[in-house]
């Protein structure tokens, strides 16, 4: 009914009797949950856990539990012994008034769950049983994804440096070291970042290392590059529209924010954004929430934003074309990416990598380059930047040359390439859904069930069956009819 997985439950009590209402309010599910092992004292659980990871799926605890750790300390511990084990606290606190404050403090140490005690003598049940027993299986349940997160997540890392190892950064320049400080210091943080530089100095890669160095780099990196969409389609682009929203609007469509949701969105060329959108921008900088098209309710968002530009935006800002409010909020941490002719040290090693990676899709031989052609590739100007030393190297091995000489390279080096936004795909990286846990209405309908029949089959009537679950023997009717017993 609930899977074949045998639940494997560490109890941590130093009562007889509460031991026993626990393992009696257990016996009936004895087939899918098992009580491995029960010790008495807090310090003897966590020295047990630390060599049994294997054998324990749920600790049920005594929050004042005599000697030793107890309380939230105790959870605190058995949570860094091992964070996969899910805890659920029995009390004997007060039951009927709920105190939140508690409960918090519990869940904050790592708790999953906790329960009351019932004061008195209820046929050594635990109070509430259906919903305890209920507990075990979602904190099982929530192991289970929780282990498969961490797989996802070693499987994602190696993607992750995979990516990172094709959009490095290369050189080695003083201008490039510091801003690969810069990105690192950027990843370690939340704000929104503004990176300037001129076309083709890679400023989308910066964007790429900022979110794959983050805690968001399990999650969508988004690029948009904002001046290559018509002004009148930019913000179905970003915020979506609902089915319905103008004529036309055949069905849903997620806007690339959504997309983005606990990941990054890189708004390229930001500049060109018309006034309109940046309004519903600097909404969503503000209150992380999204109007769409056609829907009344706001849409909840959290997004880092990264933005990037080749114009100088305070003088956009000065010439009214873009918001100043904006401009601020946007430009939280400035990132400047160096022209390549501000950084000719570099040139040679960038040379050198291009052509070891384009020959391989090329399919060429890595051709050698002679001290003329070195030293004119080195002081040529390079307008187009890192872009245009790719495009120049591509051209090179499309030749086939086996040497390069400067005759050679003059001619690479004058064709008019119209080069255009490099837009890499990206494999993007999604956790698996939390809200994949069992149907609880129907769960806690076939719980309560078989927990009727046991209670009924132990009693020598209806009237004390309805009395050890404490309902009135005509709710205790009732529900047994909705549960389809007799």
């Amino acid at each position: 009914m609930f899977g074949n997985d045998l639940i494997k439950v560490l109890l941590i009590e130093d009562e007889d009797f509460d031991i026993k209402r626990v393992q009696n309010t257990i016996k009936p599910f004895s087939d899918q949950i098992e009580i491995s092992k029960v010790v008495s004292n807090g310090n003897k659980a966590v020295e047990y856990i630390k060599g049994n990871h294997d054998l324990i799926d749920v600790v049920i605890m005594d929050y004042q539990i005599a000697g030793g750790l107890m309380g939230e300390d105790l959870i605190r511990k058995i949570k860094d012994t091992d964070h996969l084990v899910q805890i659920i606290v029995i009390t004997k606190m007060t039951i009927n008034i709920p105190d939140y404050s508690f409960a918090n403090k519990l869940m904050k140490a790592g708790a999953f769950w906790y329960c009351t005690k019932y004061p008195g003598d209820i046929d050594d049940f635990i109070y509430q049983p259906t919903d305890f027993i209920i507990s075990i299986f979602n904190a099982y349940q929530k192991k289970v994804l929780e282990k498969d997160r961490l797989k996802s997540n070693q499987k994602f890392e190696k993607n992750v440096n995979d990516i990172l190892k094709q959009k490095i950064l290369i050189g080695e320049s003083p201008g490039i070291q510091n801003l690969r400080e810069d990105i690192i210091k950027c990843a370690q943080s939340n704000v929104n970042v503004l990176i300037h530089g001129s076309s083709g100095t890679g400023k989308e890669l910066v964007a790429y290392n900022i979110h794959y160095r983050s805690d968001r780099k399990y999650e969508n990196f988004v690029p948009i590059n904002c001046g290559g969409l018509p002004h009148e389609l930019i913000e179905s682009e970003l915020f979506g529209y609902e089915k319905g929203a103008f004529t036309g609007a055949h069905k849903r469509k997620p806007g690339l924010f959504e997309l983005a949701d606990r990941g990054t969105i890189f708004l390229d060329e930001i500049t060109e954004m018309p006034l309109q959108a940046q309004v519903k921008l600097l909404r969503v900088i503000q209150d992380g929430e999204l109007e769409k098209l056609g829907r009344t309710d706001k849409v909840k968002v959290n997004v880092r934003i990264i933005s990037a530009s080749n114009k100088n935006i305070e003088e956009e800002v000065r010439a009214k074309r873009f918001r100043e409010d904006l401009y601020y909020r946007l430009n939280v941490v400035n990132l400047a990416v160096p022209d390549l002719s501000e950084r000719k040290s570099d040139i040679p090693i960038l040379f050198d990598h291009f052509l070891s990676f384009y020959r391989l899709e090329i399919g060429n031989e890595k051709p050698i380059l002679d001290k003329d052609a070195c030293e004119l590739f080195s002081n040529y100007t390079w307008p187009g930047n890192v872009r245009e030393l790719k495009n120049v190297v591509q051209r090179l091995l499309f030749k086939g040359e086996s040497k390069i000489n400067r005759s050679i390279a003059e001619q690479a080096l004058g064709i008019n390439l119209k080069t255009r936004d490099e837009k890499d795909s990206i494999n993007k990286f999604i956790f698996p859904d939390d809200d994949n846990l069992l149907a609880l209405k129907d769960f806690e309908k076939q719980v309560r069930k078989k927990y009727f029949e046991y209670i009924r089959l132990k009693s020598s009537s209806d009237t004390e069956a309805a009395n050890k679950l404490g309902l009135a023997p005509p709710n205790f009717h009732r529900m047994c009819k909705e549960l389809g017993l007799k």
